[in-house]
């Protein structure tokens, strides 16, 4: 019963992270549609929110309960090969998002906080670089639930 329960949380917690990251750049694209500076600056303000409070809770919470059902399951993290590639994907990941989307994120906010340096050129230019690395940091992920659910041999 208490494997059932790690599992529980844990698939319950990537529903949350996965929810979070996955849906970021549908809010990003509407707000770029609309090319208005203060809804852009919302929008970035609001994803920045979401992720301190959906996507980091989420990391540590199927951190914590994917290992935790892993190890109380009987798997061993290393030989089990869909759990360790999938552990590879989420560290790629995190190191994805923690070293260029975050600062990319805060670097568009400053920008679009203050109208007197804000330009659509430079907004974009940084856009192009989060669509990039929010996208890795995202697909991996994602790559990762494919391995949990069909636990290829590898």
């Amino acid at each position: 019963m208490v494997y059932f329960i790690l599992v529980l949380i844990h698939v319950i917690a990537v529903i949350i992270f996965l929810g979070n990251i996955t849906i970021a750049p549908f809010w990003k694209a509407n707000a770029d549609k609309k090319k208005d500076r203060l809804l852009v600056l919302n929008v970035w303000e609001g994803i920045i929110r979401a992720d301190k409070l959906f996507t980091m809770p989420g990391v540590v919470l199927l951190l914590i309960f994917g290992i935790g059902s892993a190890l109380h399951g009987g798997f061993n993290l290393i030989s089990t090969g869909w759990i360790f590639w999938s552990i590879i994907l989420y560290i790629i990941s995190g190191a994805a998002f923690m070293a260029k989307v975050v600062p990319i994120q805060k670097k568009i906010v400053s920008l679009a906080s203050d109208e007197a340096i804000f330009n659509w050129d430079s907004y974009y230019k940084l856009t192009k670089q989060w669509d990039i690395w929010s996208s890795i940091a995202t697909i991996t992920p994602w790559i990762a639930v494919i391995l949990m659910v069909i636990k290829p041999n590898i």
